[in-house]
Parts: structure tokens; C-alpha cells; sequence
């Protein structure tokens, strides 16, 4: 094997491969030996076909996964012997006119990471916002829950159902006179006017009384979740067993007990703390970009032109795919054609930043434990059906790139982590407004110049790259695309007293709230290196 450097221009690289026919056909040669024992021919004893028909049978597949793993061996071990990083996959290539018997000549082109020095943390200051929590947000927060857990008594029985009122009924339900699975109950709870009950159910209990007997009709939506009763006419059959009032519900110890608290300051307690977290991701993210902007003042070096091309490419999808959904698609479609260069701009200053925190952790000894690791491998997995699942796990334990790719994020967070505990910090309260006043004005700093204000007719099209994701996602040794995007799972429906299927509706799901938003991923590029036959 021969090498010879064609290219050397700031990070680009490029090298020439000459693999000798002879050594190929040597290879070739082995591997027939190799399977020749395996080969089963009539007119042979097994193992005894003669090596010219074990060539002349499986030369062409052979010499095509001979060439194959001798390219992949010849890129490993010119990586190895040149030092080389490369930034993203090289791109490989076997010279056109290439076929069995003359030598193999090989193209290897790439991008390096460049040498960065670990900077000094010395001197690192940051000022953390925080937002206060006051007693009045917390028994707004209490006055809150009340009214969602709300109570009722018995009412008079001269008095009619309103809206507002809790009925307690038995039902039965019949299409065409037969009961149906699914739509009988007793003591069901209903509270007329909160739509818990098919359209039209429970309309038609207004003005009913304790111990009424009404036969109401109803139709099923057409999208019904039960498909048997999807868009049909339905009877129920009702006794209004007690009409019921809304109590004044009295925040006290009893009341916390009634949620499974030991006392009305255990649920103080609570809320606080879930009020203080509604705001620390705002403060971390404040924080994190107040970091980078810092890290980005201080260093400037030539960064890989692929990897910023990939950055920007995953950029400019999510501004697209944003601006499509806008109300004048076309004119945010201008717009973010307008600041092409602005997010190009952004996209730069993401990957130089990703490289700069990725050279701080590995020189101080940052890393993602196998447990760590284990487990972001296992909740990835997640969002793959059950017979996908192991698929996915067995695929990134064998791609390292897509392994990297996974990893990126948390070695990013917990480099952050590090230099925020490096960092001089000092504290200062804020109103939840001037908190994300904060963040508005160090997005984009340094990256670009502030977009263009959309007309007020207008929704704002796509958020700034800065804005949607808390900066560049460090990378660790090998920078790469990221792996796809996981989607957001659903939280399960809030559990609801026991009811028919066929009378409640289906309770919608609740998407949950990102802690901190992230850039859309991508897939890694797949390996190039396909030989000729």
C-alpha cells in the first residue's frame, strides 16, 4: 500500500491510495482457501473442490468483499498513521477504470478538526437570574388546585339540575332497543356542562330532578373511539339518584390529606418547589447563553466548512418547516430568505462553540459513564414499537458515530455543568418577564445581527437557530450529525373517575413540556465505499 497526500489547505485534506494488484489477488487467493472447505460441488467430496472452480463459482462475490474491506482498511489505517480527525465522514471513492488484476487506486478526501487549545477558566464570571417565588403565586398556585378538586353536597330535592350541578345517575344504554357492551353503569358522576359525556348527554339532564326517570337520544361523533358505535343514534335509559351542589372547598389540613398530603404546609411545600421549577430551565438557559457568549468573544479559529454546511442544512429545514406553518407562508418564506446569511452566520458559531466545549471537557476529564449511556440508549429505544426496539439498541452498540450522536447533548450539559461550577457566580432576583427579556437580548449576540421585525399582521415565522436550541451541541472526538430526532411522547390521559366507554368521550392527551428546547436532529451520512465487480 502506497500513500501520497494530494491536498493540505487549512483543514482539507486528500490522499491518493495505491493498493498493488498483487497483494489484492493475494487477498483473493486466502479468502478462497479460506471457504473452500464450506463449498459443496456434485462429483466432490466435501472440502475437495479444486481452488480454480471455488474461484470460478465465488471469485466475483469474493473479490468484491475483498476490495470492500480493503478499502475500510486502508482509510482505518491511514486515519491512524496521519493523526487525522476528521470532522465529518470522509468521502471515499475507487478510481473508475479500476478491475480485477490491475492495481486499486483510492481516493480519500476530508475535513480535520482543527488543534484547539484548552482555554483558561480562570476569570469566568456569571450572574444567575433567579425569580422569586412569593406566597402569593403559591396560594394562587393552592386556589388553583381547589377549583379543580372541587366538592359537592347533597341539594334540595325540589331542586333542577343546572349547569355546574353533579348528578348521580344509573344508566343504561340501547341502540335500536338491545343494550350494548359498554353502556350501562350506576352511581355514575356526571357535572353537567363539562363536556365529560358525549354531545347532547348531558343537555338533555338540565332541569331533571332527584329521582327523575328520563330516556334521552344522543348520536355517537362519527370518530368515535368504539367503532360499533361510531356516527350511530343511541337511548339511554336514566335515573337521577341525587342532584348535587358545589361546596366552597376550604384550603386546611383536611383538604391536604384529601390529596394524600400530610398538611396543608407539605402542599405549600409542593407548590413552591413546582413553581421554582417552572423558572429554572428559563434561568439555566439564561445562563448557558450568557456562558457561550463569553467562550465566543474569546476564541476564534477556522472551523470545518462540512460540518458548518451540515449545521446550517439543519437549520434551514427548521426555519422552512416553520415558515410553511405561518400564516403568510410566502412572506416568512422571504423573510428567512432575506437572513440566509445571518443563519449561516449562527450555524458557524454553533459548531465553533460545540468544538470549544467538547476540547474543555475532554481536557478536564468530562465524560459519560456506560450507565449514563445505558440509559439514553434505553429512552431512545422508546420511541421505536417493541419489535424495533432491540434493533435500535444493537445499532447504535455497533455505529459508533451514531453512538456519538446520542451521547452529544448530555456530554454537552454536563460540560456546561463544569463551567458553571468553575464560574464566579452571583445571583440576582428577577420578575419572570425580566428573566426572558434576559434571554431575548443574548440571543443571536454573537452570532448574528437581530432579524427584521415581521408586520404585526404577521406571526413571527421561524425562531432564531439561538433561540430554538440552547447553542451547539458539544462533540466528542469525531463531531457529527446528530441522531434523529425523538418526538415528544404523549403523557397519559389524567385519570378520571370510573365511567362507561360508550358515554364518556375519549380524554385528549397532553403533550409534555420540553425542559429546554433542542435543534431537530439528523441522520449521520452513511459510509461510502462500494468497489466495482
Amino acid at each position: 500500500m502506497q500513500t501520497k497526500q494530494t491536498v493540505n489547505e487549512g483543514l482539507k485534506r486528500a490522499y491518493l491510495i495505491t493498493i498493488p494488484a498483487a497483494d489484492l489477488t493475494a487477498k483473493i487467493d486466502a479468502e478462497i482457501k479460506k471457504v473452500a472447505p464450506q463449498v459443496r460441488m456434485p462429483g466432490f467430496r466435501p472440502g475437495k473442490v479444486p481452488a480454480n472452480l471455488v474461484k470460478k463459482m465465488h471469485g466475483e462475490a469474493l473479490h468484491g468483499q475483498v476490495v470492500n474491506d480493503t478499502i475500510r482498511e486502508s482509510v482505518d489505517k491511514l486515519l491512524r498513521d496521519e493523526a487525522l480527525r476528521p470532522a465529518m465522514q470522509p468521502e471515499i471513492g475507487l478510481n473508475d477504470d479500476y478491475e480485477q488484476g490491475k492495481d486499486a487506486q483510492i481516493t480519500v478526501s476530508l475535513e480535520v478538526l482543527p488543534a484547539i487549545e484548552a482555554p483558561s477558566l480562570d476569570g469566568l464570571k456569571l450572574e444567575k437570574l433567579v425569580v422569586p417565588v412569593t406566597d402569593a403565586q403559591i396560594d394562587e398556585a393552592l386556589g388553583n388546585i381547589a377549583s379543580q378538586n372541587k366538592s359537592y353536597k347533597d341539594a334540595p330535592k325540589t331542586k333542577k339540575a343546572a349547569d355546574g350541578d353533579q348528578l348521580i345517575i344509573d344508566f343504561v344504554g340501547k341502540l335500536d332497543g338491545v343494550e350494548f357492551d359498554g353502556g350501562k353503569a350506576e352511581d355514575a358522576a356526571l357535572v353537567i356542562g363539562s363536556g365529560t359525556f358525549i354531545p347532547g348527554f348531558e343537555d338533555q339532564l338540565v332541569g331533571v330532578k332527584t329521582g327523575a326517570e328520563k330516556t334521552i337520544t344522543v348520536t355517537f361523533p362519527a370518530d368515535y373511539q368504539a367503532e360499533h358505535l361510531a356516527g350511530k343514534d343511541a337511548t339511554f335509559d336514566i335515573t337521577v339518584k341525587a342532584v348535587k351542589v358545589e361546596t366552597e372547598t376550604t384550603l386546611d389540613e383536611e383538604f391536604a390529606k384529601s390529596l394524600g398530603l400530610d398538611s396543608l404546609d407539605k402542599l405549600k411545600e409542593i407548590m413552591k418547589a413546582q413553581l421554582e421549577q417552572q423558572t429554572a430551565g428559563l434561568t439555566r438557559t439564561q445562563m448557558k447563553r450568557a456562558l457561550l457568549d463569553q467562550l465566543a468573544a474569546g476564541h476564534s479559529f477556522e472551523v470545518p466548512g462540512t460540518m458548518v454546511a451540515a449545521e446550517f442544512e439543519q437549520i434551514w429545514a427548521q426555519l422552512q418547516q416553520e415558515a410553511a406553518r405561518d400564516e403568510d407562508p410566502a412572506g416568512a418564506l422571504k423573510q428567512i430568505e432575506d437572513e440566509k446569511d445571518e443563519y449561516r452566520a449562527i450555524a458557524e458559531r454553533r459548531v465553533r462553540l460545540g468544538l470549544l466545549l467538547s476540547e474543555i471537557g475532554q481536557a478536564n476529564g468530562v465524560e459519560v459513564t456506560q450507565q449514563e449511556m445505558s440509559m439514553l440508549i434505553q429512552q431512545a429505544a422508546m420511541q421505536y414499537r417493541n419489535e424495533d426496539r432491540e434493533r435500535f439498541v444493537q445499532y447504535i452498540q455497533s455505529e459508533p458515530m451514531a453512538a456519538a450522536q446520542l451521547r452529544a447533548p448530555l456530554y454537552e450539559d454536563k460540560v456546561v455543568d463544569f463551567l458553571f461550577d468553575k464560574a464566579e457566580v452571583t445571583e440576582r432576583e428577577v420578575t419572570v418577564e425580566e428573566l426572558q427579556a434576559a434571554i431575548e437580548a443574548e440571543d443571536g449576540a454573537e452570532a448574528a445581527p437581530a432579524p427584521k421585525k415581521v408586520p404585526a399582521k404577521k406571526k413571527a415565522p421561524a425562531k432564531k437557530a439561538e433561540a430554538a436550541a440552547e447553542e451547539a451541541p458539544a462533540s466528542e472526538e469525531k463531531p457529527a450529525k446528530k441522531a434523529p430526532a425523538k418526538k415528544k411522547a404523549d403523557a397519559p390521559a389524567e385519570a378520571a373517575e370510573a365511567k362507561p366507554a360508550a358515554a364518556k368521550k375519549a380524554p385528549a392527551k397532553k403533550a409534555e413540556a420540553a425542559a429546554e428546547e433542542k435543534p431537530a436532529a439528523k441522520k449521520a451520512p452513511a459510509k461510502k465505499a462500494a468497489a466495482k465487480k
